[in-house]
């Protein structure tokens, strides 16, 4: 698993007001009813972020994030995977006891893509039509970020920590929007010399990528709990505000 029960994101290198967060539930396209988590920055939004969470869906980390990435200036949906296959969580997210094993290989490329296009619309709904919108995702949610940098939603940029990719596929050599890569030097889930080559083969497609490699880092290594990655953290938090306001600078 990506995170422990108590972990939480590091803040953000610039802070500021959240106007609105909460729990709420998105319609797909498909009638699906998607179980999200949404934060709104105090500030008019030049930026939309859907955080894709890791194999357990809408954990309370993600809760969190969406409220840095608020703090931070950016309107934030993060949603779970889950609305096709099991029943809603009483709490509205997934707690430890959540069987994602048994989840996780019935959800398909098409759900994620209309779970995400719901929130990008529910996102655009609460700000502007135009909003620019980036994905960011983690392991699972990693993947399917850097897939869908080859996809056709309409994405301004895709960022993605410690992704697979494996899962990513074709969709690689179709890889048009600017991507960000977070690679953890230690990661025993993937190779790093997979996640670069993966970079290789978008550029290959046409895509922007940045690959950011931390050498000595586990899976997972952003959280306010592993000090001694706080200056790592701070520099994806870096890494990814820069692509952020790049897109919204157009």
């Amino acid at each position: 698993m990506c995170h422990d029960p108590d972990s939480r994101p590091p803040a953000p290198p610039r802070t500021g007001d959240v106007a609105e967060r909460g729990l709420l539930t998105l319609t797909a396209a498909d009638g699906t009813e998607v179980a999200a988590a949404h934060a709104t920055p105090a500030a008019p939004a030049r930026v939309g972020v859907v955080v894709l969470p890791d194999i357990r869906g809408l954990h309370p980390y993600y809760v969190a994030l969406t409220e840095r990435f608020a703090e931070a200036g950016l309107a934030a949906v993060a949603i779970d995977y889950f609305g096709r296959t099991a029943e809603p969580s009483p709490t509205g997210t997934r707690d430890q006891d959540f069987d994602w094993q048994a989840h996780i290989p019935q959800t398909t490329e098409a759900g994620v893509d209309a779970d995400v296009a719901a929130a990008i619309g529910y996102l655009r709904e609460r700000t502007g039509p135009d909003l620019p919108v980036v994905t960011v995702g983690f392991c699972f949610g990693g993947s399917h970020s850097w897939r869908l940098a080859g996809g056709e939603l309409d994405l301004a940029a895709c960022i993605g920590f410690y992704g697979r990719p494996s899962m990513v596929g074709e969709a690689a050599k179709r890889a048009s929007r600017p991507t960000l890569m977070i690679i953890a030097g230690a990661d025993s889930a993937t190779p790093v010399a997979d996640q670069l080559a993966l970079a290789e083969t978008m550029r290959a497609g046409g895509a922007e990528v940045t690959t950011a490699v931390y050498d000595g880092a586990p899976h997972s290594f952003f959280d306010r709990a592993h000090g001694q990655w706080a200056d790592a953290c701070q520099d994806v938090w870096r890494r990814v505000l820069a692509l952020t306001d790049r897109v919204a600078a157009g």
